[in-house]
């Protein structure tokens, strides 16, 4: 044992006595510190899509999971707030004048993009000439058509150059000029596809604009960070530019793409995610409907059949065999095979519960021409169709989406019905990623396909405007000018006249019923388990699916 003196001993004694009451002082702040900064990871959403995002361009965006990136870390004129009613967002006001022609939008002072760099009204400009700009090549150039934007048709055709088209900054303002008036124009100002873009900034991308996250700019309470154009995860960060940034409750979100429905729920059961759907497949419904946690998600989503009648598909050119099919197809049979999850049978191309017209009658039992399951006089008309087509028998291949568990049950059914009820007929399917069948499907690389679409705002014409001959989501290059001409009626005449708009959609919906130029399939409804401790999500039936502005965690 080493002796100590006692003088340094008491020394020490003095010194240990101050250590262990300065140590008590580090400890306390610590757990201070601790108190006051608790684990931010706590705080942050964990979301959950069944595909990745495809693009953040949004002149050139289709899809709705990569419209929910760019919608949340994008801002436009306008909002939908959680009762579904425009409000001011990049804009203060948007006045429209008395004959419907002309929408002044005022917008904010000081608004700034995710770099710190003024967003200008020029900017909102610059993204509507864009998306017209034939060099662009947008599939939603035809919205601007829709609306009689002023030139569309001819800056479209590159008849007229950009600077014609109907839609001019004067400082803070944008004027938009229509040639006739178009009630649903407003709902375009809080629409993915125009929100803001930045010129200098897209020129110096180039061709990688938008392929990753670091090609973008963000205008909107969030930015998008993290995803390298194939990755199936990304961050949703809050931008501290955003003009109400001091609302926004959420630092972090995180989306992740789960392609197998199950897994997504279990993860969810686990808290590993806040939300998870439940009606991928009808034994996950029924397993999950009565948990406490379940909500409706309001959507207005119609799954149809398309056929390819470019003439490069033998059979599918001839009215006759495409009557057999939409004869031969048992819708109610197909929701309760593949997807009896609340979804409805489909009777006409605009889903139930979209609009209801000023008599309270809803839009879709007013148009519905009538479809049925009948195999018998299937079969006489696909006999007669073989006769006129030179053939004996005949073979078709159905394209749907590889990551959906719905549209794989669907088909079997579908071949299943079609092949019983049409001899002489073999039915192939073909399962291709999401991606992959939009590119399928928009380059005519199909014989039949199975798709879906979700309207982008509360009238016909969001569902009407996809088969006109010019349209590019029209997959099956069909042209019909009864059609056409219903649908330009509905958007020129009678544009200011729901009524009689709606009897224009009705004999829209008649013509393709008569010439069974497409075949609906289901109405989907949807539900989810949400993290009850969530509030603030916005959930949209039609445009931006889900809205986080001002979500959080209580």
């Amino acid at each position: 044992m080493v002796l100590i003196k006692r003088k340094f001993r008491k020394k020490l004694r003095k010194n240990a006595k101050w250590i262990a009451v300065a140590g008590l002082v580090l400890v306390g702040a610590g757990l201070a510190y601790n108190m006051s900064k608790p684990d931010e990871t706590k705080h942050e959403i964990n979301w959950t899509t069944p595909t990745e995002v495809i693009t953040l361009d949004a002149s050139k965006v289709t899809d709705t999971y990569s419209s929910i990136a760019i919608g949340n870390s994008g801002s436009n004129l306008l909002r939908v707030d959680k009762k579904g009613n425009l409000k001011p967002d990049l804009a203060k006001k948007v006045e429209v004048s008395s004959d419907g022609l002309t929408y002044t939008a005022t917008l904010r002072n000081n608004l700034k993009w995710s770099d710190g760099s003024d967003l200008t009204a020029q900017d909102i400009v610059y993204s509507w000439q864009r998306i017209v700009d034939p060099k662009t090549a947008s599939e939603y150039a035809y919205l601007t058509q829709d609306v009689h934007l002023l030139n569309a048709d001819e800056v479209i055709a590159g008849k007229k150059p950009l600077s014609d088209l109907g839609v001019k900054a004067q400082g803070n303002k944008i004027i938009f000029s229509l040639s006739k008036p178009a009630p649903q124009f407003k709902n375009l100002l809080s629409f993915a596809n125009f929100v803001p873009q930045k010129k200098a900034f897209v020129d110096k991308a180039g061709d990688n604009y938008g392929t990753a996250s670091k090609y973008s700019l963000y205008s909107g309470p969030y930015k998008v960070e993290g995803w390298n154009g194939t990755n199936t995860t990304y961050k949703l960060v809050k931008n501290k530019y955003y003009w109400d940034a001091k609302h926004v409750k959420t630092k972090t979100i995180t989306v992740q793409t789960i392609k197998k429905p199950d897994t997504a729920v279990q993860m969810y059961k686990q808290g590993d995610v806040d939300y998870a759907t439940i009606s991928s497949t009808q034994a996950m419904y029924n397993a999950n409907k009565d948990n406490k946690d379940v909500i409706k998600v309001p959507e207005a989503t119609t799954s149809y059949i398309v056929y390819n009648e470019t003439g490069k598909v033998p059979g599918l050119s001839n009215k006759n065999i495409r009557q057999a099919l939409n004869l031969a197809t048992n819708r109610p049979g197909i929701v309760k095979a593949a997807v009896d999850t609340g979804s409805k049978a489909a009777t006409a191309l605009v889903p139930s519960g979209m609009e209801k017209l000023p008599n309270g009658q809803d839009l879709t039992d007013y148009v519905a021409p009538g479809y049925t399951y009948d195999p018998k006089q299937a079969a006489q008309h696909f006999k007669a169709g073989l006769s006129e087509i030179g053939k004996s028998s005949l073979k078709l291949t159905i394209t749907a989406d590889s990551d959906s568990p719905v549209g794989k049950a669907a088909v079997d059914y579908i071949k299943e019905t079609w092949e019983s009820a049409l001899p002489g007929l073999t039915v192939e399917e073909k399962f291709v990623t999401f991606k992959q069948r939009l590119e399928d499907t928009k380059n005519q690389n199909f014989d039949v396909a199975l798709v879906l679409w979700g309207g982008d705002y509360p009238e016909g014409s969001t569902f009407y405007g996809l088969f006109p001959s010019d349209s590019a989501y029209n997959y099956g290059k069909f042209s019909n000018a009864d059609y056409d001409a219903a649908y330009q009626k509905a958007l020129t005449t009678d544009a200011l006249d729901p009524a009689a708009g709606a009897d224009d959609y009705k004999a829209a919906e008649k013509a393709l019923y008569d010439e069974a130029l497409y075949n609906p399939i289901y109405f989907r409804s949807t539900k989810a388990l949400q993290n009850p401790n969530l509030t603030g999500v916005v959930h949209n039936a039609t445009g931006l699916q889900v809205d986080f502005t001002y979500a959080y965690k209580k």
